[in-house]
């Protein structure tokens, strides 16, 4: 099982509660190629190939363009991908569990390489808030899905 890095300089980690079906939220949130339809912060994002073990996908956030590749995939219970950016490596892992009819999303994300050593508590801020907005516009737009 596919870890974040504790021991980078910086490390982020939020859930929240969504009043929605696991397939809904299970849905948007892999649907990769759609996440510049809600989720204001990417521009754009394209999966190379199928979702899978060992596939990548090309996003573009924050003026970064990432190649991600998926370490890991449990569908409907967990996703974990990551790559480097701009001399900034990540590893985001997010995990979903349904109780009743809501679903609690976890998201824990760590950042390390040089411009991370070089402005922690900036970098730790930004991935922050990005974390939150991400989260609010899943939870969003499944709710309005659902």
């Amino acid at each position: 099982m596919f870890t974040i890095d504790e021991n980078a300089p910086v490390v982020a980690r939020l859930s929240t509660v969504i009043d929605a079906p696991l397939e809904t939220v299970w849905q948007l949130h892999t649907d990769i190629g759609a996440w510049a339809t809600w989720i204001t912060d990417i521009d754009q994002a394209v999966l190379n190939g199928p979702l899978a073990t060992g596939s990548s996908f090309t996003w573009k956030t924050h003026g970064l363009d990432i190649t991600s590749t998926v370490r890991e995939l449990i569908p409907g219970e967990r996703i974990v991908w990551g790559g480097p950016a701009s001399g900034i490596t990540g590893i985001h892992v997010w995990t979903f569990e349904q109780t009743g009819e809501q679903v609690t999303v976890h998201t824990e994300e760590s950042w390390s390489g040089a411009p991370v050593d070089a402005a922690p508590e900036e970098l730790g801020r930004a991935l922050h808030q990005s974390l939150q907005s991400w989260l609010a516009s899943l939870k969003s737009q499944a709710e309005q899905s659902a």
